[in-house]
């Protein structure tokens, strides 16, 4: 089915890996790397993962969480006091001139969680997100350092009163900015310290350095033509050769099929991984468990594909999409399936109840957003669920 989508051109190469009961039962690279040269797929490409990031941050978060340094109901100002003075946006008056109104309630870590705090991407362009930019119009992510980036959205007010909305936003790279403030260092470091060195995902981290560039690779997108080019992708610094100033615990990551299999199978395992605890089975549950209360489970959008449309039976976690009723989602995975996908195409998911894992790999931009050019790409993730699931005969085993 992978090969199809290769075959009619919508893809460069994909890389898909599954595991059951923690042991990987299938590992397959079709297409190539880059295009270009033919180079092939091989074990170790890098990916660049974008919004796959959150659930790590998540994760980072979890372990600040279990040592005491914040619970869900602090407010964001406890740790972020450039925060504690700001209002919410409510619309223009007759001169154009923004309204603002005090928020109902202090935002909270639990609404930061789940991107119901207030917080937004800046991509409506109302005159409140219209100050996520400088002045010359450049986006947030290009701040310089996370404390700049802070001290621009302290100068925005919050979008919508908190939690009467889930909306995509920057939450989970002002995530990276409290660990950072919480643990007393940098955002990379912590995570290497505390999940990629532990977890031996030895080719995952915010940047890809000289020696390992080769194994990157290459993002596309669609030209008019209906072709596959190459792209250098968004303007962010992430996508340097050197460790950024800005690292963005939303979207910065960088990975490889096996590394990102090894983080979500400590999920899938309750926090552990060959002997390795990173978590609790009490912490995971917690991050992996709908958060969203009835009123806000229709506005949810389901992640991916789904950000145009309300999607029935998907909850949101902690950073990350949760399976609440596989009926109403029309899917067959399990129960309680948490799963996030990138902006180049890259996907996951954790199935506690059929104990399965799978990750997916491939570099292709506008997968996820109405392209203009030619429509929707194949929806990978959706078409690989069915096709696993077919297989799964013994479910009870």
């Amino acid at each position: 089915m992978m090969q199809r989508t290769i075959d009619e051109k919508q893809y460069a190469g994909v890389v898909t890996l599954i595991a059951r009961h923690g042991k990987v039962v299938h590992f397959v690279r079709v297409g190539k790397k880059d295009l270009a040269s033919g180079d092939p797929l091989e074990p170790d490409t890098i990916f660049r993962i974008f919004s796959m990031s959150k659930p790590v941050t998540a994760a980072a978060m979890m372990i600040l969480y279990e040592a005491g340094k914040w619970t869900p109901q602090d407010p964001i100002a406890k740790f972020i006091p450039e925060f504690a003075p700001l209002k919410v946006y409510r619309g223009v008056d007759a001169a154009g001139n923004m309204r603002l109104e005090e928020p109902a309630h202090p935002p909270t870590m639990h609404e930061l969680m789940t991107m119901t705090a207030g917080f937004s991407y800046g991509g409506e362009q109302t005159p409140a997100e219209k100050l996520y930019q400088d002045a010359q119009g450049r986006n947030i992510f290009l701040s310089g350092s996370l404390q700049a980036m802070i001290e621009r959205l302290a100068k925005a007010p919050l979008i919508y009163q908190p939690s009467n909305r889930w909306q995509y936003s920057l939450s989970v790279d002002i995530q990276g900015y409290i660990i950072e403030k919480l643990s007393g260092m940098a955002l990379p470091q912590f995570m290497k310290k505390h999940l990629f060195e532990p977890l031996k995902m030895m080719d995952t981290d915010f940047y890809v350095p000289k020696e390992k560039r080769s194994h990157l690779a290459s993002l596309y997108q669609m030209n008019e033509q209906r072709e596959l080019t190459p792209t250098d992708g968004p303007t962010w610094p992430e996508q340097s050769a050197h460790e950024p100033s800005l690292p963005m615990g939303g979207a910065g990551l960088y990975s490889t099929a096996v590394d990102f299999w090894r983080f979500a199978q400590m999920l899938a395992n309750g926090g552990e991984l060959e002997g390795v605890r990173i978590l609790s089975p009490s912490s995971v549950k917690l991050m992996m468990s709908n958060h969203l209360p009835n009123h806000l489970m229709g506005e949810f959008h389901g992640g991916g594909y789904e950000f145009n449309k309300p999607r029935e039976g998907m909850g949101y976690g902690f950073d990350g999409a949760v399976v609440t009723d596989p009926g109403l989602a029309d899917v067959p995975v399990g129960q309680g399936t948490y799963l996030w996908d990138g902006a180049a195409g890259t996907w996951f998911w954790v199935d506690p109840t059929y104990d399965i894992v799978v990750v997916g790999m491939v570099q292709r931009l506008g997968w996820g957003i109405q392209n203009k050019i030619q429509g929707l790409p194949p929806n990978l993730e959706q078409l690989s669920i069915g096709t696993i699931y077919q297989a799964l005969v013994r479910p009870d085993r």
